[in-house]
């Protein structure tokens, strides 16, 4: 899988942009950096920090200036995030706030001290308006407030995207801000609080037919949908971005295509080869009603399609969960 997804990066991207290059990758041993480290090995890059919780607790200042003066990084990857499904937003949305802000407030304030040449931002569709236009155009990101669960969380990333545009106004700082999809694949957190809901229902799934369980009953009444993107096409629209894309405007990650929550359910018990009945505890929140991209400006911008189709990865990240789990 490794291989076949570096050929398909290196295809990609320019031979010599990572050549040489130090790169500060922060979240770089978590789900989505684990993935971008394995292509940036492969790219060439000269040095590539990633700092662990243990050591740098990015929510603080001068642990931020340390990290920048030990790295001395010319590209600065900001993947870090506390994050989680609607229940660990629910249960957090305090931490989920701060952590967010800080981080990403320290790491773009230093950088544009110590010169990063560029800086790029992850950011969540969970910034965008409970109601928005679907598909979600980047344009319409400010017009209204956004689904009440991860609001915090969301708001948060989305202040940092306001920072960089101040920054590029007044120092001529080079950040950008990508705003992925629900991501999944091999790696993902399996957790079943804290886990996204793909993994979540492969765990779910998996036990259920282990254990001969006749039923399994899923939050809310299934006619949410969601974009969800695989976490290899991620990593290569983040180092394409880096290369290619030199704007102040966000810009969407994803697929474009979307699916209810019940038609995914209905996929991954396929997948699984689990018979039971699937059911639907309403009184649980189906979060934001609707999740769909507009993803022109990524092509336009930097040339990222994505290539992997739902079932595709889907099969994948089950048979990486039935290996490593």
């Amino acid at each position: 899988m490794l291989q076949r997804q570096c050929a398909k990066v290196m295809n990609n991207l320019r031979s010599d942009y990572w050549t040489g290059k130090s790169v500060l990758v922060t979240g770089g041993a978590g789900f989505l950096g684990s993935h971008l480290i394995a292509l940036l090995n492969e790219a060439g890059c000269a040095k590539i920090t990633v700092p662990r919780r243990n050591e740098y607790d990015l929510t603080i200042q001068e642990t931020v200036q340390r990290l920048l003066s030990t790295s001395r990084p010319d590209v600065v990857l900001h993947l870090a995030a506390e994050v989680g499904g609607i229940g660990a937003n629910m249960s957090s949305p305090g931490r989920f706030f701060y952590a967010n802000l800080a981080m990403g407030l320290h790491l773009i304030e230093e950088s544009r001290r110590q010169e990063v040449t560029k800086f790029v931002q992850v950011g969540t569709v969970c910034s965008y308006p409970k109601h928005a236009t679907v598909p979600f155009r980047e344009a319409d990101l400010w017009d209204g407030y956004p689904e009440e669960t991860n609001a915090p969380y969301g708001i948060a990333k989305k202040a940092l995207l306001v920072q960089l545009e101040a920054y590029r106004a007044q120092y001529g700082f080079n950040g950008i801000y990508l705003l992925p999809v629900n991501l999944y694949g091999p790696g993902d957190n399996f957790d079943l609080r804290s886990g996204h809901v793909i993994p979540a229902l492969i765990r779910k799934m998996v036990e259920a037919k282990e254990s001969g369980q006749p039923q399994v009953v899923l939050w809310g009444t299934g006619s949410a949908s969601r974009e969800f993107l695989f976490v290899e096409d991620c990593a290569r629209a983040l180092m394409m971005a880096a290369e290619r894309y030199d704007e102040s405007e966000p810009v969407n990650i994803g697929t474009g295509s979307e699916i209810t929550i019940r038609d995914l359910a209905s996929v991954i018990s396929e997948v699984v080869g689990y018979d039971g009945e699937i059911t639907y505890d309403s009184s649980r929140p189906d979060g934001q009603p609707r999740r769909c991209l507009d993803t022109s400006r990524a092509f336009e911008g930097f040339g990222f399609q994505a290539s992997t189709a739902l079932r595709e990865g889907l099969e994948e990240t089950v048979a990486w969960y039935l290996a490593n789990r």
